[in-house]
């Protein structure tokens, strides 16, 4: 087992990812007794992106890895075999686990080494659309992921069929690899684009109805050819900053946009979406050409409908939405925000020529949701009650420095459990995540979800535009120790990270 106290003297003992309690809470959870085996191998191994592009990267086999379906209440019984030069592990997005499976070295396990295996074993009681990706350096943003789809057996949506649309945004073997670019990012810009404290005027949206808007793409000027260092991208939907790192390509399910996807269908058909922003350092507005979406769950937990045109998606964010196809050849577009790109796949159900990979549809410009906008099933949301405690979280640092932090104090990976945000089991806590920075961040919370605001949605991972504060309460109901996270891939690698944990 990994140590339960804390780096610091004298502070109270933390509950063990292996302890009691985790065990007794795990028992206590919703199983039908099943078991689902699978194996994900981690390996290195060379894709086709589509139209030529090949990269050498690593995967789980495929790009995106092959989905994990179980249904509410199986036991996954996971065996990561890694076949990486480095050490690597599993963590399991979105999911509410037990402690010790959540798979994030050095707090809840030790890596998995070159050429070992480490099995995973837990219930999952909740159905939704889930991924998992390693939670070791900038790995993430390889070719490392895959969806994990817990299914409901009492569904209550109708459809006809289901489609997993990932999205990510690709450097590895094209342009270099995420340790490259980490390695220039940390050297910072010298100045010149936002850092600190100093939130100035951002113009946000938050959390208010976006339709009409166009946002503002930026130029994606470069600092030159062999940077990886994004200039110039900026959104107002994102309100400023849109992003720190130049990408080639931008990928629906593992193929670039000249040489999309096809998913073929029939008219009058109706088809479940469930979308994964799998992407290391984009947001992106998507938009099915010539169809409004019905906006039915996010992070895996229903909201109240809503037919939108384009979804605003961060980076670990999930949405589920419901579409009747019509007849024609429709682009699904993925608008990486601000950085004047995008990834595509093709809808066909009928005759006709495909759009051209310019095409943006005008429904990007319609009725823009993103999650601040939706508001919590009512079988879902979380009955009225008082915090027992707060936690005020401040995302602090810049691009100046690239200092990314909270609470300016960046995490320390050789003592995790230094400065934590201490719970007590059973309390309801509420997390303000007040963002002091002149860019947006996707912050994730393992282990639970919480409701935005008090009849917003329930989810783990939610946008904080600059300059605003966003309030998130859960219920403490399961013990450990878990990350909560900036889930820009290389924010959270520099030390936009921190320790949530119950006291033992």
């Amino acid at each position: 087992m990994l140590a339960a106290c804390s780096d610091v003297a004298g502070a109270p003992p933390l509950v063990d990812p292996s302890g009691s309690p985790v065990a007794e809470t795990e028992a206590k959870r919703r199983g039908t007794g099943r078991e689902r085996p699978v194996t994900v191998t981690a390996t290195a191994a060379t894709v086709d992106l589509g139209g030529g592009t090949t990269a050498v990267t690593w995967t789980f086999g495929a790009l995106p890895g092959a989905a994990v379906r179980t249904t509410a209440g199986d036991t996954l019984v996971a065996t990561l075999d890694n076949r990486l030069p480095v050490p690597t592990s599993l963590h399991w997005h979105g999911l509410a686990l037990r402690n010790d499976m959540d798979g994030v070295p050095p707090v809840t396990m030790r890596p998995v080494a070159a050429g070992g295996s480490h099995t995973y074993r837990f219930v999952t009681d909740w159905p939704g659309t889930y991924w998992f990706h390693p939670h070791v350096g900038v790995q993430l943003d390889r070719g490392l992921y895959a969806p994990l789809i817990v299914e409901d057996p009492r569904e209550p949506l109708g459809y006809d069929e289901e489609w997993v649309v990932v999205l990510d945004d690709w450097l590895d073997g094209v342009t270099g690899t995420p340790d490259q670019a980490l390695a220039e990012l940390r050297k910072g810009m010298g100045g010149g684009s936002g850092g600190g404290h100093d939130m100035g005027n951002t113009g946000s949206t938050g959390g208010h109805d976006m339709s009409g808007m166009s946002g503002m793409s930026g130029t994606g000027a470069q600092p030159g050819p062999e940077s990886f260092m994004l200039m110039g991208a900026t959104s107002d939907l994102l309100g400023g900053d849109a992003g720190d790192v130049r990408y080639p390509h931008h990928l629906v399910n593992g193929r670039i946009a000249a040489d999309p996807e096809v998913y073929r269908s029939e008219p009058g058909r109706r088809v479940r979406l469930r979308i994964v922003n799998a992407g290391g350092d984009t947001a992106y507005r998507l938009a099915l050409g010539g169809h409004r979406l019905t906006v039915t769950h996010t992070d895996g937990y229903p909201v109240a409908h809503e037919e939108v045109d384009a979804l605003l998606i961060g980076m670990g964010e999930r949405y589920d939405a419901l579409v009747t196809l019509q007849d024609g050849v429709f682009p699904l577009t993925a608008l990486a925000e601000g950085k004047d790109a995008a990834g595509r796949a093709l809808v066909r159900t009928g005759a006709g020529e495909a759009p051209a990979a310019t095409v943006r549809p005008a429904e990007l410009n319609g009725r823009i949701l993103a999650a601040t906008g939706l508001r919590a099933a009512d079988e879902v949301r979380l009955p009225a009650r008082t915090p027992g405690r707060t936690h005020r979280i401040e995302l602090t640092g810049g691009m100046a420095r690239y200092d990314w932090a909270l609470d300016g104090r960046p995490f320390d990976m050789a003592k995790p459990t230094a400065h934590p945000f201490l719970v007590g089991g059973g309390e309801r806590v509420r997390l303000e995540f007040v963002n002091r920075t002149r860019m947006w961040h996707p912050m994730h919370l393992h282990g639970h979800t919480f409701q935005v605001g008090d009849q917003g949605p329930r989810k783990d991972t939610v946008i904080v535009l600059p300059g605003r504060t966003v309030t998130c309460d859960f219920d403490a109901d399961n013990p450990g120790q878990w990350m909560t996270h900036c889930h820009n891939a290389y924010h959270g690698e520099v030390g936009m990270m921190g320790l949530l944990a119950y006291r033992a």
